[in-house]
């Protein structure tokens, strides 16, 4: 049984995908996340985990300890004004040899507005948007580290994240969809196994210094998503709003935005094909779940 000793800075969605992938492939399991939740020893799917307390008031000082039995480190915790909170408090100890790989995961906010067009790691970063700009200040942060110090660094440029339980038909069915209509308006979006699954990939197939778009195959717009959505719901589409009635600033910020993500780049290097190539793979595997 291989044997994985594993730091979580942030335990989100994506983390938690990526324990139970772990877990299903048979691994032995040291576990330490951080929450904002005060320290404490929990159970996750069987496992026990070591939960610290770290956020910008307050850090648990065992991190420390458990920081130097760890060598793989995921890092999902957003931006604190444009600075990262662990290469903040962490950046000494990530310089210790025995570490063997470090993710960080960011959004592919970073672009900003392309009008339409495909983008890819080569791209221009144009962000308008408050977390574009502060992903991409960290980006350059954890990158600039990486130069030197050849730390084992990568970076998941991720979009727009869904999941079995955090999706567009639970969105419909609790009346809480709606339909944005804006010409030439797209959006890539993941499944979370699938980020699950290139993660676990990158454990054994791995290139330092690199980034990576994690996006699946098909750019679309929120319209045909959420169209989609509710003709395999059998429920009638929602309503429409018009983007300047849009209440939340955050939302309106992503539909000022347009851009198709390329994934050539990680389907290439990693050899991967996604489980849920499209929303529409994706969204028919979740209808199948609830029904």
């Amino acid at each position: 049984m291989r044997e994985l000793n594993i730091f979580f800075f942030g335990f989100g969605q994506v983390a938690k995908e990526f324990i139970k992938k772990l877990i299903s492939e048979n691994y032995k399991l040291n576990i330490s996340i951080t929450t904002r939740q005060a320290s404490d020893k929990i159970d996750f799917l069987g496992q026990k985990v070591s939960n610290f307390e770290f956020n910008d008031e307050k850090i648990d000082k065992n991190i420390f300890k458990e920081f130097n039995n760890s060598d793989h480190f995921l890092i999902s915790i957003p931006p604190k004004n444009q600075n990262d909170l662990v290469l903040k408090f962490f950046s000494k100890e990530f310089l210790n040899q025995n570490i063997k790989w470090v993710t960080y995961l960011s959004a592919t906010s970073v672009y900003g507005d392309h009008m339409g067009e495909w983008v890819n790691e080569k791209s221009e970063t144009l962000p308008k948007s408050k977390n574009g700009i502060e992903r991409l200040a960290v980006e350059n942060n954890w990158l600039k580290f990486y130069e030197e110090h050849k730390i084992p660094l990568q970076i998941f440029r991720l979009s727009g994240i869904y999941s079995n339980k955090n999706n567009v038909l639970e969105r419909i069915k609790s009346g809480n969809g709606s339909i944005i209509r804006k010409k030439n308006q797209f959006f890539s979006r993941i499944h979370v196994e699938d980020i699950a699954n290139l993660l676990f990939i990158s454990l054994n197939k791995f290139k330092k210094g690199e980034v990576y778009n994690v996006s699946d195959d098909k750019p679309a717009s929120s319209e045909d998503v959420m169209k989609y959505g509710a003709k395999i719901l059998n429920l009638p589409e929602p309503k429409e709003i018009r983007l300047e009635d849009i209440e939340s600033e955050m939302l309106k910020a992503f539909y000022h935005e347009s851009k198709k993500v390329s994934n050539k780049k990680a389907k290439k290097f990693f050899n991967y094909e996604f489980k849920f190539p499209t929303y529409v793979e994706g969204l028919n595997h979740i209808n199948k779940k609830i029904t």
